[in-house]
């Protein structure tokens, strides 16, 4: 039904702006890229995901085989760091990053500033090229994330959302998205504030919802592809996520 009424109103809406004849190629044209988009939500980005990751997983095994080494001989502990994370339909899943910080102190706190002291030498190194993200292909090639999504969060945020909000649980998390590259210095803004948890709780988190719903509603394959181009070349100049 509701769907139904959208396609009334954007009918209505070409007719007043266009005029008959010119509203109805329009309202097709709308149509039909409505259509496209649906489809590519159902059935194009997991297929997607899945040949870019495998692709991926198989160019970059043996940078992803020297960073472990690396992050092992540097710090104490695992190469991998795997925390719980909430997925598609509030499903929880195990992330799979590169250990940027010390194995003993890395689950005091969900929040990180720049500065942290938990963060080690290579760890800082990783984050700031964000190479740490790199085993999260494997979490994109198995179903858990996605390319391009809301960034995967730990219990306590996404699955607690209510309402229209929680229709972000409808999209599998990703590796980056148009809130990702808005918050890039997420670190550096946490950093100057005098309660980072309070401020990302109350300020950042709300902001990434509002962001990754407009995202929801607008997703292409266009628009992935833009946005990972974004995110390899450090392109965050358009603000398209502003309000």
């Amino acid at each position: 039904m509701e769907k139904r009424e959208k396609i009334v109103k954007s009918a209505h809406q070409f007719k007043n702006l266009f005029g008959t004849r010119t509203s109805i190629r329009l309202f097709y044209l709308h149509n039909n890229l409505y259509q496209c988009s649906q489809l590519y939500k159902k059935f194009g980005k997991r297929a997607f995901d899945l040949t870019m990751s495998a692709l991926g997983l198989v160019v970059l095994a043996i940078p992803i085989g020297i960073v472990s080494i690396i992050v092992r001989a540097t710090s104490r502990g695992p190469a991998l760091f795997r925390q719980e994370r909430i997925g598609k339909n509030g499903k929880v899943f195990i992330i799979n990053k590169f250990r940027t910080m010390s194995a003993e102190h890395e689950d005091l706190s969900s929040v990180t500033a720049k500065g942290d002291k938990r963060i080690t030498a290579m760890g800082c190194l990783l984050r700031r090229y964000k190479i740490d993200e790199l085993p999260q292909l494997w979490n994109v090639f198995v179903g858990d994330m996605s390319f391009v999504g809301p960034r995967p969060d730990v219990p306590g945020y996404y699955d607690k959302l209510v309402g229209r909000d929680r229709r972000i649980l409808d999209l599998r998390p990703g590796i980056t998205g148009p809130s990702t590259l808005k918050y890039v210095d997420e670190e550096d803004i946490l950093a100057v504030q005098p309660d980072p948890v309070r401020f990302n709780d109350e300020v950042i988190f709300p902001d990434k919802v509002r962001i990754n719903l407009e995202y929801l509603d607008n997703m292409s394959l266009l628009r992935d592809i833009q946005l990972i181009w974004k995110t390899i070349t450090g392109d965050t100049s358009k603000q398209e996520w502003q309000a």
